[in-house]
């Protein structure tokens, strides 16, 4: 608790109501419901794909699931199978989001992919979407992960606070802390990230850029601000991410 408001409402802004499903993109999938080591179930869905590789993806801090189909749909469908999961409070799952809670349900849908599903660990690529990047850094350094991808994404939350609300970066120091271990990912990376990012600077992911090991790729989405860079990077934007993983999955 920080003052007369928990750290949380200045993170996480979920959404509960879930607008559109696969299917109604054309895609089948399935529901699945988790149940997380505190007790706790979330919701996700698999999308079956034609090939063995997969994509276990993470969205960012605002809205849910349902906002980022067509994301998925251009990226994975119909040769990569991908898993898209709520983090607690959002969409169908149940629960409080906290950064710890983030952590167990990237790891509690990375044993339904290769547990559950006996999907090969080498050939899942984690994708993260800003606060979602976070996400994936922090499960990549604990699993070997066959490759990771983050979208707009950031150094810590403080450092990205800070720049908006004087002392923000103080009380949220150490939260979500992807600088201070993305030097331990030994995965090949791909980081993407618009140069006219409102939000997360774009100099923010060059830093986070700059300490992680090789092989690693950076990709400039031109003119992309932090919500539209498939829509601005367009058919590049696909092609990159799917030269990556084919190459390395």
């Amino acid at each position: 608790m920080t003052g007369l408001f928990p750290i949380e409402s200045f993170i996480f802004f979920p959404e509960k109501e879930i607008w559109t499903s696969p299917s109604d993109g054309g895609m089948e999938h399935e529901d699945v419901y988790l149940p997380c080591q505190d007790g706790v179930t979330i919701h996700g869905w698999f999308i079956p794909g034609s090939g063995e590789t997969a994509m276990l993806f993470f969205h960012g801090n605002g809205g849910n699931i349902s906002h980022r189909i067509e994301k998925i749909r251009l990226l994975c469908y119909p040769e990569i199978s991908s898993l898209m999961i709520d983090y607690h409070g959002y969409g169908l799952s149940q629960g409080k989001p906290s950064e710890a809670s983030c952590y167990l349900d990237a790891l509690t849908s990375w044993n339904f992919l290769t547990q559950t599903r006996g999907i090969d660990p080498k050939r899942i690529a984690l994708f993260g979407e800003s606060l979602g990047g976070a996400v994936a850094i922090d499960l990549a350094v604990k699993k070997e992960v066959g490759a990771v991808i983050l979208e707009s994404t950031f150094t810590s939350i403080g450092e990205v606070a800070g720049r908006f609300i004087p002392g923000a970066g103080m009380f949220l120091k150490g939260k979500f802390n992807s600088l201070s271990k993305i030097s331990s990912l030994k995965a090949p990376l791909l980081i993407l990230h618009g140069d006219g990012d409102e939000l997360v600077p774009y100099a923010l992911g060059r830093k986070l850029f700059a300490e992680a090991n090789e092989p690693k790729e950076f990709f400039t989405i031109k003119g992309a601000h932090h919500n539209d860079t498939y829509d601005v990077g367009g058919q590049t934007y696909v092609q990159v991410i799917r030269r990556f993983i084919n190459r390395y999955l």
